[in-house]
């Protein structure tokens, strides 16, 4: 039995409507990434789904890579479980000047039918680029959420959760509010370059008249099978990240990221609550530290990831091991120690993140960092508290800099014939 809380792939044997019937060989894309990046879980190998045109007499089959195929309809929306893609773009939009419910209705309509077709390998419609016109639907995810802003420009605040009330101020930010929040916001992945900027004009253009954008941020992570053996994900730092992140196969992972079927308010059923935040690295600063004193700072080895208390990646922490002059071998403000949700009253997210490489600033210095994104059922509960016990002591803190914010109430999956926010906007 399919399971519809995890996004689909259509699989070899079933394949896009007009996709050639042939059997495609191909390496499961699962396979591939194991518990890569956001340790998402993706059902089924290589799709049958074929670039939008027709491709020339005699050329190579799509690798697994193009082929794989993420569902845009589901009980949650993609981009959240999906494996991390390797390219990824973050906008969020404003509305325009005399926009209200009625126009955000109309946009939503349409930017979910360009999702959907793009998402399953097709033109976005007629004023198409054709900037992926060779590609498949290479993993390709378009994700929509709602700022805190949208409710009172579209006249619904009674309909604003109390979970997006805005984030608390932190000591360590130093947020360019032009490239913070929105009314609304978009994250796009896939695992080609084109593919992803395909899908990012096509939503910029649908936009029209009734949106303009606000900001937009562009991501990448490491391209699926570029390593020997699946392994996690590292950051710009050179560090494993996303090792603890909740798995889907976990007890609690639904309650942790998902807002339930019965939670309030109705229409954020089987949803989530996204904070997004641009991390400026001070890589310069960083490499100048020996590999033991970046293992200090994470409290995890370098090379593999295992944390200094000894043992493999996943191995658990001995937060009370001692070496022979009774130092901690994990320190106290160790940033893998201080982010467990055992020290933090249970508090758990699933972040999903790109890297970011913004060019080098005129004193050499690299503008380069993280796009966190984490997903939780509600920031009061998983990300704020996390972060205010890094901001009392994390030995990270002098080496990262919170540069830009946002937190998104992002609904359920459209089912069939929907299109994302209906329940919010037409109930």
């Amino acid at each position: 039995m399919v399971d519809p809380s995890v996004p689909q792939t259509r699989t070899p044997d079933a394949p896009r409507p007009g996709a050639p019937s042939g059997p495609r060989e191909g390496i499961s894309r699962r396979r591939l990434l194991g518990t890569a990046g956001a340790t998402g879980l993706v059902l089924g190998a290589a799709g049958g789904a074929v670039g939008y045109a027709a491709a020339p007499s005699g050329a190579t089959p799509l690798t697994s890579l193009g082929a794989e195929e993420v569902m845009f309809h589901g009980k949650h929306q993609p981009g959240i479980t999906t494996p991390l893609q390797s390219r990824g773009h973050l906008v969020a939009f404003d509305l325009a000047p005399g926009a209200g419910r009625k126009e955000a209705a109309a946009l939503l309509r349409r930017w979910s039918e360009t999702a959907r077709r793009l998402m399953a390998g097709e033109s976005a419609g007629q004023d198409d680029t054709g900037i992926a016109r060779d590609a498949g639907p290479s993993s390709l995810t378009v994700t929509f959420g709602f700022g805190h802003s949208f409710f009172g420009r579209t006249g619904l605040e009674k309909q604003r959760p109390v979970a997006l009330d805005p984030l608390p101020d932190f000591s360590s930010d130093r947020l360019d509010r032009t490239r913070s929040n929105g009314d609304l916001w978009v994250q796009i992945g896939a695992d080609d370059a084109l593919v992803a900027f395909h899908a990012l004009r096509a939503i910029q253009k649908d936009a029209g008249s009734a949106a303009r954008v606000r900001w937009q941020m562009n991501g990448f992570n490491r391209s699926p099978g570029a390593t020997a053996q699946p392994m996690t994900a590292r950051n710009l730092m050179g560090q494993v990240d996303g090792t603890r992140n909740p798995k889907p196969d976990e007890p609690d992972f639904e309650k942790r990221v998902f807002v339930p079927q019965s939670g309030e308010p109705a229409w954020m059923a089987n949803g989530s609550y996204a904070v997004v935040r641009r991390i400026r690295m001070l890589l310069d600063s960083w490499e100048r530290l020996s590999v033991t004193a970046q293992e200090e700072v994470i409290g995890r080895r370098k090379s593999d990831g295992a944390p200094l208390s000894g043992g493999d990646e996943t191995t658990e922490m001995d937060l009370e091991k001692t070496d022979a002059e009774g130092n901690l071998a994990v320190p106290i403000n160790a940033h893998a120690r201080i982010t467990r949700p055992d020290q933090n009253g249970g508090a758990a997210m699933l972040r999903r993140p790109f890297s970011f490489h913004d060019g080098i600033d005129p004193d050499g210095v690299p503008d380069a960092g993280l796009l966190f994104i984490c997903w939780q059922a509600d920031p009061l509960r998983g990300f704020v508290p996390v972060q205010r016990k890094l901001d009392r002591g994390d030995a990270l803190s002098r080496f990262v800099r919170h540069e830009a914010s946002g937190l998104y109430a992002v609904p359920g999956g459209a089912a069939e014939g929907e299109y994302v926010g209906q329940r919010l906007l037409e109930g």
